[in-house]
């Protein structure tokens, strides 16, 4: 049996990404966990040309909601063609009736533990409609197959070593997709790192860990550090902001060759840290963290989100000044979004707050779709580009670049230049996010599902790093 694996993928820039910067580790980690007998490929609609006509018996579509659309449409095309179409990720798990209206049959929560139920039943014409996925053990998960990603990614080595978060941001769906914190063993980390068969340099030199936060675990993380050290790798992730106050953790970082590390910051305001129930995170912290993460030469990446409700124009535009005051190297700038099975979605849904009339295509984290507080939609989508055009302006990236000549490591520093000239480049050709409320060509997808208001209360990884910290998870 052949199966077609898809990453569902709608475009949010004007002209698209310049360069594919690394793929979601979705798509290649369920094909090394499906057994040899079966041929399986994999298409990100971000890079690949997705082939309607193909001769796969199944084809699986992964996707969290921003791609939904495109997702929903594959579906229609796939089965008038006769194939068998499931899908999985945060969409469907939290939105099963609405999908089950497109697909065959649906995959919740994680899959690793029905992925292979569902194909035994395929192969007996048993297919039920929902399997319900349950967390994972992370044990003995094979290497990601690699073989199967597009030249086009520049970095392809994406690994997990751990699964979970144990914090409840408000806008995050991980506490509830991917329930605990678990650990996969050190020696099948060390192995999928020391993975070397690409093509290029750079694509052998980098892991990029997709995990919610690596460094929770304090134990875990200094014993996997230290066995990294003799591969010699150049490496980044996500984590909180108290690693900062652990020495010994930094030095290990640097030792083992940490050359970037995410941090969700999310706002300077103390009330909109409130909104996003970020209790972890003190704005008199903020400066003072990032130096000592940078003192071992590594770069600071950090998420901002505007929108919370107590955010104003004025205090969206001024984070601009504000980020670049605490010496952030790299900053991913996105719309707070109430994604299903987060509280903020609760919250929004049960003041009458969601727009039910705007589809799925405005869950990019570009776009507005709820209405704000203090200021209306309108403001918010304004005032988010005005950010977004001050930060990625030619002189404050290369203030930022300039920063990290002589503070940052070699590997860090080239991070720096390649995220900053990446999204600088879009700004000087005017390659803004896309206004959803302005592209019938996107929004006009025909035989579509009418987006529904009343599911049940992300792993789907987007290829763009913003979604680094806001919209990532890890199940299929």
């Amino acid at each position: 049996m052949k199966i077609d694996f898809i990453i569902a993928y709608i475009q949010r820039y004007e002209f698209g990404h310049e360069r594919d910067f690394v793929p979601p580790i979705t798509g290649i980690h369920l094909a090394a966990i499906t057994p040899a007998k079966y041929k399986m490929r994999v298409f990100h609609q971000q890079v690949d040309k997705i082939e309607l006509n193909t001769d796969a018996t199944v084809i699986a579509i992964s996707f969290f909601s921003g791609f939904a659309m495109a997702a929903y449409s594959l579906a229609v095309e796939f089965r008038k063609r006769g194939k068998i179409v499931v899908a999985g990720g945060p969409h469907v798990t939290y939105c099963q009736s609405e999908a089950l209206t497109c697909f065959d049959a649906i995959v919740t929560g994680e899959a690793e533990n029905v992925w292979l139920t569902l194909l035994q039943d395929i192969e007996l014409g048993q297919l039920q409609r929902v399997y319900a996925g349950t967390p994972c053990d992370m044990m003995d998960l094979p290497t990601p197959r690699y073989d199967l990603l597009s030249e086009r990614f520049f970095i392809k080595k994406v690994i997990q070593a751990t699964r979970g978060c144990p914090f409840s941001c408000s806008f995050c769906t991980v506490p509830s997709l991917n329930p605990g914190f678990r650990l996969r063993p050190v020696k099948d980390v060390i192995r999928d790192a020391s993975f070397d068969k690409f093509k290029h340099w750079w694509q052998r030199k980098i892991v990029w860990f997709w995990d919610d936060n690596l460094t929770i675990n304090r134990p875990y993380i200094k014993q996997l550090l230290r066995e990294m050290i003799p591969l010699k790798k150049w490496w980044l992730t996500q984590a909180s902001m108290d690693i900062a106050k652990d020495a010994e953790l930094l030095d290990l970082m640097k030792a083992s060759g940490c050359i970037g590390v995410f941090l969700g910051i999310e706002s300077f305001g103390i009330d909109s840290l409130v909104d996003a129930n970020k209790k972890q995170n003190k704005i008199a912290d903020y400066q003072g963290a990032v130096k000592e993460i940078r003192k071992r030469g590594i770069a600071v990446m950090a998420g901002f989100i505007a929108g919370f409700d107590h955010d104003d124009e004025h205090s969206i535009r001024n984070m601009a000044d504000q980020l670049m005051e605490i010496g952030i190297d790299v900053p991913f700038l996105s719309i707070m979004t109430p994604f299903r099975g987060t509280p903020i979605y609760t919250k929004l849904n049960h003041e009458g707050r969601i727009i039910q009339e705007r589809n799925w295509n405005f869950y990019n984290g570009y776009n507005v779709a709820f209405k704000p507080k203090k200021i209306n939609e309108i403001q918010l989508l304004h005032a988010h580009r005005a950010l977004w055009k001050k930060s990625f302006s030619p002189i404050y990236s290369l203030r930022r670049v300039l920063r990290g000549i002589f503070s940052l490591r070699r590997g860090a520093f080239l991070l720096s230049l390649f995220m900053n000239s990446f999204y600088t480049y879009k700004r000087v050709r005017k390659n803004y996010p896309i206004d959803m409320s302005k592209r019938t060509d996107i929004n006009k997808l025909a035989e579509l599902p009418t987006k529904t208001s009343n599911e049940a209360p992300h792993v789907m990884l987007s290829a763009d790093p913003y979604v680094f910290s806001h919209l990532n998870s890890k199940s299929v």
